[in-house]
């Protein structure tokens, strides 16, 4: 089994699916001659040509609105934005027309957008590439959004979206493009949007996480089990849907819960888990949820000021300490 980083694992399955299903195409700022601002479309215009790779002007919601007209007359339409924070120029497109075209059809017409964009920290970009808004998508009714951790969920999740009826919004860590390597298959397969993952098995306490933060996480729990404290990770893999069940059933078991996001504290998605384990599994709780967030500043950009702003190893670890030590 081949060793890929997450460039490479979403390169092969673009690739791929542009290969199974001619109606698959990928269209974007840069994406074609270039192969994209972080490679991921090299290529694949030389392979597919220039009417399935198309090269767009710098204009997010063109890009978006096109992507619509194309999966309303058939095609399977893979918009790339080069940073998730540049879809805020599209954000009608997305939240008042791709995600409610199944809606205001009456099923009529389905919606098989799928919309591809880095986000978070790690790189010292410059102003307004690393955010993390995924709350703010979350929010979109009828859009689902898949935040792949690992190279091998990241190619499973993709090949997912791409498949399904629905407008997937995939967020993929920018520093994970190329520091994350795992084993990918060769072989065609997906990973279900809405199943969460245990990625690591503990007893005192769960961690959650998804997209970046969730290595982070792991090697948090690492350090904790050396301080004989047993923290279960589980990597989110999608927020919508949300896999509440497993949620639940890892906090039933620990009866303590950290979650972990790099956006902002007020009104992220740590609060929407926070709140779903509250709800399921409420009488399993032996200490208050704890979150760790980014701060309520706009994103500290191009410094090594970002290295205090998302959530690092020794803030998740003395977040866990502390729930663990909670009365």
């Amino acid at each position: 089994m081949p060793t890929m980083n997450m460039v490479e694992a979403i390169r092969s399955t673009l690739h791929a699916e542009m290969a199974r299903d001619e109606r698959v195409m990928v269209l974007g700022q840069d994406v074609g001659k270039m192969g994209g601002v972080f490679r991921a479309t090299d290529g694949l215009q030389g392979q597919f040509g220039e009417d399935r790779v198309v090269d767009t002007p710098l204009a997010e919601s063109a890009i978006l609105g096109a992507s619509l007209g194309l999966a309303a007359s058939g095609m399977l339409p893979v918009a790339e934005i080069q940073f998730l924070s540049f879809a805020h120029l599209g954000f009608h497109q997305i939240a008042h027309q791709i995600s409610r075209t199944r809606f205001r059809s009456q099923g009529r017409i389905t919606c098989p957008v799928t919309i591809r964009a880095p986000f978070g920290a790690g790189v010292r970009a410059l102003e307004i590439h690393s955010d993390a808004h995924e709350a703010m998508y979350a929010q979109v009714a009828g859009l689902k959004i898949a935040a792949p951790a690992t190279a091998y969920d990241a190619k499973g999740l993709l090949a997912a979206a791409i498949r399904d009826e629905d407008p997937v919004l995939v967020i993929e860590p920018l520093r994970g493009y190329r520091l994350v390597k795992d084993e990918v298959p060769e072989e065609d397969y997906t990973v279900p949007l809405g199943k969460a993952r245990v990625a690591r098995e503990g007893e005192h306490i769960t961690l959650i996480a998804w997209s970046g933060m969730v290595p982070i996480v792991v090697r948090a729990a690492e350090t904790l089990a050396r301080e004989g404290i047993s923290a279960e990770v589980i990597d989110l893999r999608s927020i919508v849907p949300l896999d509440v069940d497993t949620l639940a059933a890892s906090v039933t078991k620990t009866g303590r819960a950290v979650v972990v996001q790099e956006g902002p504290m007020t009104a992220g998605f740590a609060a929407e888990v926070a709140t779903s384990i509250t709800e399921e599994a409420f009488y399993s709780l032996e200490a208050p949820i704890a979150r760790v967030t980014g701060p309520d500043t706009p994103y500290p950009f191009a410094t090594a000021l970002e290295e205090f702003y998302y959530p690092s190893e020794a803030r998740i670890v003395g977040a866990a300490r502390l729930t663990v030590g909670a009365v």
